[in-house]
């Protein structure tokens, strides 16, 4: 059984999630094989929010290269959660504006 601690990874603090803020959407980084479902539950669970819908999108590993070494970063999964219109915010991104 996977715990909500579980499915949520980290929130993802970028330019352009920050900007989605006003909407409601919320970006997060989850477990690969979480779905939808959970990762609703999860986000309900942990923030005490209503949730509206869930995007997700796999985000596939890129060719880094560092001097002479070349390598690959992670592959992972994110979620885009959009809140209800009703339901109050999360806030631990109050204070990241």
């Amino acid at each position: 059984m996977k715990m909500v601690q579980d499915i949520i990874i980290r929130p993802v603090i970028t330019e352009a999630s920050m900007d989605r803020l006003a909407d409601k959407k919320y970006t997060f980084e989850v477990r690969s094989d979480a779905t939808k479902a959970e990762i609703a539950e999860a986000v309900e669970a942990m923030f005490k929010v209503n949730v509206a819908s869930v995007n997700t999108i796999s985000m596939k590993k890129k060719p880094k290269r560092y001097g002479v070494h070349f390598g690959y970063t992670s592959a992972w999964k994110k979620a885009v959660v959009t809140l209800k219109p009703d339901s109050k915010t999360i806030e631990f991104f109050e204070g990241l504006n």
